[in-house]
């Protein structure tokens, strides 16, 4: 049969059609950019010492000297988590004894922060680490609270993927987008921590999955040229508008509660793009809802001004491609040859060591010296000149190639972060921006990427697939993050060696650059490394004979 682009090609490139559906869809991305990094401002930590309460009548020589004074990582600061005995220091404080010369007051013995701790509020009035107090032996429930995002992030995208393949692309686009808009406003009423993480499971469960519906309805929708521009300065352009308008908020609203609320209701504004975005033709197509996948396309040619043919789709073309529709498809398709089984495994170990490196340097940002809500913003706008020039890559560059450069870029600088000296931070954190750069330029190359490996009957669900194994990584990311505030630098270097790794692999996967969208799996591109024994040539087709004698047909340009 004739490829789909062939078939649609009288609708051209850039109409009005086009234009509407770019816009839109790339526009229903933005809630995604401050929702799931809302968290670098929600749950940061702010500096914290015991609290002292006035009831204890010390004097204000003794309160001062109340706190121990530690070195951590080459700093000298006042214990977090320690106070001096406070009946001891008031006994002294009750003598008229004076610190440092009457009695040494490193020799007096510690105790925990009994009576709680004392917050700066000079940056935020409050956060979920000051309202549920999440420091000391509390501590670790902050990079916990992360990873259930991410944990409800790979659960979405599990699911949403098989359904998305199942019940349509618009249907999961706005199912996921209502989740986790409703979720997030009830989110902003928690009553403690365990309620917010119950509820900030189910705000990751809505996150990345309209997303990843978004993406895929697009590239379905759009022809072939315009396809790599929304893959890169649509959908993660549009993420990126988001994620900078994340500290901006957050600026000017420092607590948490009204932080998150601010960002929850733009997302009700998103209700009437349902009567403007349609269905993705392709999926109905590969369903054999060949009528609603031609309305569709005489509406596109009307809003177009272009009059379609009298039949779209010939009854010939329409069978070959709802072939697979005998037999409803499952995520173990993803695995079923030896082929797409190689690249859904290697596909999977890209993303997921991709997402670790991104969403721990995402992270990571309030933990850097200077303004956590300036190093934000920097470590968002620099997601903007990634993303152009991962376009520009995309045009004009093999997949692989593109991919490996960015992954080796990103993951390299970061191994030399450790060689910076102390004084150089400027440097330390440019090279760490650099790092981003390389990471969002390889995060937009590998969706485009993994969209046109897969075909149209599994496409969501491969997306879906790898992209829930990219929560692995991110689920790991915060504690890269945790790890960096006992040894600075071995987060960079682990980040660093894994994300050129990564890269590595991405040089074994086929190429699919100026290749058709292949619409059923026997279309799908051979890894060059997969075993096969026997192989024979037509005009349009390559049957190859696998060891088992089973054939599988892929589709090639000539």
């Amino acid at each position: 049969m004739r490829d789909y682009d062939e078939i649609t090609a009288f609708l051209g490139e850039w109409g009005p059609f086009q234009r509407v559906i770019f816009f839109l869809l790339s526009l229903s991305i933005i809630p995604n950019g401050f929702t799931g990094l809302s968290i670098v401002f929600v749950g940061d930590t702010p500096a914290h010492t015991c609290l002292i309460p006035q009831s204890a009548n010390i004097s204000a020589e003794w309160r001062n000297v109340s706190i121990p004074v530690e070195n951590i990582n080459g700093e000298t600061q006042y214990s977090k988590c320690r106070r001096y005995k406070l009946d001891v220091i008031k006994n002294f404080s009750d003598q008229k004894l004076i610190p440092g010369v009457d009695v040494h007051v490193t020799e007096i013995q510690q105790e925990s922060c009994k009576d709680g701790w004392e917050y700066n509020r000079d940056t935020y009035t409050s956060t979920i680490v000051t309202e549920w107090d999440l420091v000391c032996e509390n501590e670790w429930k902050g990079p916990l609270t992360s990873s259930i995002l991410f944990f409800g992030v790979l659960t979405g995208t599990f699911v949403s993927g098989q359904l998305s393949d199942r019940f349509g692309r618009k249907l999961i686009l706005f199912a996921t987008m209502g989740v986790q808009t409703l979720s997030s406003l009830i989110l902003v009423f928690s009553p403690s921590w365990v309620v917010f993480c119950l509820l900030f499971f189910i705000v990751g469960m809505g996150h990345i999955s309209n997303y990843v519906a978004a993406f895929v309805l697009g590239t379905e929708i759009l022809s072939k040229s315009i396809r790599i521009i929304y893959s890169t300065l649509g959908v993660c352009v549009f993420f990126a508008f988001g994620y900078m308008a994340l500290p901006l908020l957050a600026f000017f609203i420092r607590g948490w509660r009204m932080l998150l609320l601010a960002l929850t209701l733009p997302g009700l504004l998103y209700i009437p793009l349902w009567w403007f975005i349609p269905e993705s033709p392709r999926w109905l197509l590969s369903q054999g809802r060949v009528e609603e996948a031609e309305a569709i396309l005489r509406k596109a040619a009307r809003m177009n001004r272009i009059t379609a043919p009298d039949a779209i789709f010939h009854p010939i073309q329409a069978n070959e491609t709802t072939s697979e529709k005998a037999r409803p498809h499952n995520v173990f398709d993803l695995l079923r040859t030896s082929n797409i089984c190689c690249i859904t495994v290697v596909l999977c170990l890209v993303w997921m060591i991709l997402s670790m490196g991104y969403f721990a340097l995402s992270l990571n940002t309030s933990n850097l010296h200077g303004n956590p809500y300036l190093n934000c913003f920097f470590s968002a706008a620099i997601e903007v000149p990634a993303y152009s020039a991962a376009w520009l890559l995309l045009r004009f560059c093999s997949r692989r190639l593109c991919l490996f450069f960015t992954l080796s870029l990103g993951g390299g600088v970061l191994l030399f972060i450790h060689l910076i000296p102390q004084n150089l931070i400027s440097l330390a954190i440019a090279l760490e921006m650099l790092g981003k750069f390389g990471m969002t330029s390889a995060f937009s190359i590998v969706y485009a990427f993994t969209a046109e490996l897969y075909p149209t009957v599994v496409r969501n669900m491969a997306v879906g697939a790898c992209s829930m194994f990219s929560r692995i990584g991110s689920i790991i990311a915060p504690y890269f993050t945790y790890m960096g505030s006992h040894d600075k630098f071995l987060p960079y270097i682990l980040m660093g060696s894994l994300t050129v790794f990564s890269g590595v692999l991405a040089l074994l996967l086929p190429e699919s650059f100026g290749m058709p969208l292949p619409d059923t799996i026997v279309q799908m591109q051979k890894i060059t490394w997969c075993k096969r024994t026997k192989t024979s040539y037509n005009l349009n087709d390559r049957v190859e004979v696998e060891p088992n004698n089973s054939a599988v047909f892929e589709t090639e340009t000539l």
